[in-house]
């Protein structure tokens, strides 16, 4: 009798090019958290600290302090707001594509803070004052510093983008591939399915 194929080596999972649903579902699920999360923190910051002065947390480690920021980070292109919306339209596209053949959980994960990280902002960008496409970010979290002297001031969106790519540049360091592959420092593929194998044939 002849053995069943092995699957591909490296692949930890075998089947095409094609997406795993259960990993799509993680990136959209984690991706959906991420949003609300901003969506609220957004709305009790204006609720509770709009004309007030910033509120001292951790003996200054941490400040509460609304802002709106046109721009990106330290206020960089405030005054090109309209050019922020169509690259994060852009992201949200690559990643809505990459999703198509994802299927490695860590990049779901990395993959959908990223995605909700922006289209918290992008919330913002569109539909806040002053105008569509021209919104202001809600930022409330200071670093250090009262008034974002020492670190820019900013919120649960941009926390999440953050932590979304350390995560994918730890994924590339470690040679884990977006497919469920791992790649050795070599540049080839790390077999995970040698024992898969092995099994199979003594099966057969």
């Amino acid at each position: 009798m002849t053995a069943a194929p092995s699957a591909e080596p490296g692949r930890t999972d075998p089947g095409g090019g094609r997406a795993r649903p259960r990993v799509v579902g993680i990136l959209a699920a984690v991706a959906l958290v991420a949003l609300l999360a901003d969506l609220v923190t957004k709305h009790l910051a204006l609720a509770a600290l709009t004309d007030r002065e910033p509120v001292r947390l951790l003996g200054g480690l941490v400040y509460l302090s609304l802002t709106r920021n046109s721009g990106a980070a330290w206020s960089i292109g405030s005054d090109h707001t309209w050019v922020f919306p169509l690259i994060t339209i852009g992201v949200v596209g690559w990643i809505v594509w990459m999703a198509l053949r994802l299927r490695s959980l860590p990049w779901a994960v990395s993959l959908g803070l990223v995605l909700g990280g922006a289209l918290g902002n992008l919330v913002d960008r569109i539909f806040r004052a002053p105008a569509p496409f021209h919104g202001h970010v809600v930022d409330m979290i200071s670093l250090f510093d009262a008034y974002g002297q020492v670190w820019p001031v900013f919120n649960l969106a941009d926390s999440s983008l953050v932590c979304g790519v350390v995560l994918a540049v730890l994924l590339e360091l470690t040679g884990r591939q977006r497919d469920g592959r791992r790649v050795g420092r070599d540049g080839d593929p790390v077999d995970t399915s040698a024992t898969q194998g092995v099994d199979q044939r003594e099966r057969a």
